[in-house]
């Protein structure tokens, strides 16, 4: 067994440790805490994890003989996190407890929420889950087990009327009965109402524009718009205008860009690279995924390298004001302000600072600069690794070749068409 105490203090959010010759241990780090925990595969072949104690209040040793009990107790045929919630529910029913609803959403907060999610999206989804009990202080007090399909309509009715925050919370009280049933907190002969109740009823109506819903839309900006929005950047302060540059020469997300840490990025024989660990992808959850590798090309390297000579205290590339990370939904918020339906953007007329690109937002550049990759004739097998989503069923499963050298090419073409379109505010020909 070996721990590097060294290594443990160093780990980001979303970060974890693996514990050399103790299968399964791990140490996993949130935002503000580290957590001990044991992963492993229960008898149904799904990946379960217990957590053991806080680091370093819980000090390796100790986290050692607790990780071995565990072990044995699996490999005996007994799972340890069903064995675990057993043991609870049999206390709170020996002490004549209620399991409320908001006992059970609270179990699976804990349980599930603060263990596999990120910081930022657990915090959110905690956010979601206490407005809803908040509001209704009877339904949170409600035996879990007595809730009827006319309960779970009732309280997604109530919030029906911005469709995609219903479908959320609809799909957290899923989750949350999901785990009660699974963890054997609740009788496996409840029916969870949360999968059934308004299936396919909750339509999104679109953004809000002038206070009226534009609809549903899937923008995508054309070639000219490119070009106008390249030529308009020096406009933008320096986060926004190289957060668009990221965005369109990389194909990449927003929360990955906006996470990029000098050690993220290094020169190699073939050029430079950026390579995003895995557990800052969306495609952390899953097994069979890798770290996403994306060379940087033209304005993409300029603004990289620029920024690695201006590293703040927070040791991200992209820092606000404040000296802390700068955040997605900061860079989504300065983007909305520039549009003409802003209420904002009527300070910035007498500047002259009205975008002349209107309507889109942040994600539409990811969804822009892939299909300017497939209209300059890269074939979607290649363009979809490009911008870091996984192939689906038995592809994924055998083909583990990464694409480097495709990526590479790919975004090269990219960058040269994206540089002709700034340098005359119009479309190049691809």
């Amino acid at each position: 067994m070996f721990f590097d105490p060294r290594r443990a203090k160093l780990l980001g959010a979303g970060e974890h440790l693996v514990i050399d010759g103790c299968q399964g241990l791990r140490l996993v780090a949130t935002k503000t805490k580290k957590t001990w925990t044991y992963r492993y595969k229960a008898k149904d072949g799904r990946m379960k994890q217990v957590a053991i104690g806080q680091w370093p209040e819980v000090p390796v040793q100790a986290v050692a003989a607790k990780w071995q009990a565990l072990r044995h107790s699996r490999n005996t045929g007994i799972d340890p996190v069903a064995e675990r919630h057993a043991k609870k529910l049999t206390i709170q029913r020996g002490t004549s407890a209620i399991y409320s609803v908001r006992n059970l959403v609270d179990d699976y907060i804990e349980g599930h929420l603060e263990i596999n999610r990120k910081v930022a999206g657990a915090l959110a989804d905690k956010r979601r889950l206490a407005s809803v009990l908040d509001a209704d202080p009877n339904f949170a007090r409600m035996t879990a087990e007595a809730v009827t399909r006319a309960d779970a309509f009732d309280i997604i009715d109530k919030v029906k009327a911005t469709p995609t925050a219903a479908q959320k919370i609809r799909s957290l009280l899923g989750a949350s009965w999901d785990y009660a049933l699974d963890s054997g907190r609740l009788d496996g002969n409840v029916p969870n109402w949360w999968r059934v109740v308004m299936k396919g009823r909750l339509k999104s109506k679109g953004k809000m524009v002038d206070g009226k819903h534009a609809g549903p839309a899937r923008r995508l900006l054309s070639a000219a718009e490119v070009g106008t929005l390249l030529g308009w950047l020096p406009n933008m302060h320096s986060q926004g205008r190289d957060a668009v540059v990221m965005y369109l020469w990389t194909c990449t997300r927003g929360s990955e860009i906006l996470a990029i840490r000098p050690e993220h990025v290094a020169e190699e024989p073939d050029g430079w690279w950026w390579t995003i660990p895995k557990a800052q992808t969306k495609n952390a959850s899953f097994r069979e995924a890798v770290d996403l590798r994306v060379p940087l090309a033209g304005r993409a390297l300029e603004v990289v390298l620029r920024r690695l000579k201006e590293v703040g205290t927070s040791g991200f590339l992209f820092e606000d004001a404040r000296g802390e990370q700068y955040e997605q939904k900061d860079f989504s918020t300065y983007i909305y302000s520039l549009q003409p339906y802003s209420k904002k953007v009527k300070l910035r007329q007498s500047e002259g600072l009205v975008i002349p690109v209107t309507n889109w937002t942040p994600h539409n550049l990811r969804r822009t600069g892939r299909t300017l990759l497939a209209s300059l004739g890269c074939n979607d097998e290649i363009a979809e690794a490009v911008i870091g989503h996984l192939p689906k069923d038995i592809v994924g499963t055998y083909n583990a070749y990464t694409y480097d050298r495709e990526r590479k090419r790919w975004l090269a073409k990219l960058a040269t068409y994206l540089e002709a379109s700034a340098m005359v505010g119009l479309p190049a020909r691809p």
